[in-house]
């Protein structure tokens, strides 16, 4: 009991503080979140075809009655670039956007090739695009490029596209 009366004092004045005070009205500050930075600008496209930007896209496959087909574009899109094997022609053709005859630069990491590339398709959807026999070695040097191979059209972006294995099984199938 002794401690008691004395510690219950200590309590009590330590209660006793004075108020602090009270901070008079004014305009109130509310933290906003913070802008997610800008996206990022594309890449300038420099000298060296290795270091341009992708093309924005994804590689499909699928049969149909004259062989297979790859197809380059946006998801869900339409393609951009189109790889067929027409197995009675026993022929593959890669077919681009364009409405008349003009020359394709095909850039991958083991060859460079000038292709001369013709109107197909129709006016509402004209494509332009260039025969290549099955035994071709530009065929595998776009199927094997590290990373990307690039088709370029005057008058038009590149196309830097990816070297996906879609590439090879229709060239397979054109060979098998």
């Amino acid at each position: 009991m002794r401690f008691i009366l004395p510690l219950a004092t200590i309590f009590l004045l330590a209660g006793c503080t004075a108020p602090r005070p009270v901070a008079p009205p004014g305009p109130v500050t509310v933290a906003m979140p913070a802008l997610p930075p800008p996206p990022p600008k594309p890449a300038a496209v420099g000298p060296d075809w290795r270091d341009w930007p992708p093309t924005p896209g994804v590689w499909s496959y699928r049969r149909d009655p004259r062989g297979s087909i790859a197809l380059f574009g946006p998801a869900y899109g339409e393609a951009v670039l189109v790889l067929r094997c027409d197995r009675a022609a026993r022929m593959l053709y890669l077919s681009r956007a364009g409405d008349h005859a003009a020359t394709l630069t095909l850039r991958t990491t083991s060859l460079t090739r000038m292709l001369n590339a013709v109107p197909t398709g129709n006016a509402e959807e004209p494509f332009i695009a260039v025969a290549i026999k099955p035994g071709d070695p530009l065929l595998d040097a776009m199927g094997f490029s590290r990373g990307h191979f690039v088709l370029e059209l005057a008058g038009t972006p590149p196309l830097v596209v990816p070297a996906w294995a879609e590439i090879e099984r229709v060239t397979e199938d054109c060979r098998g």
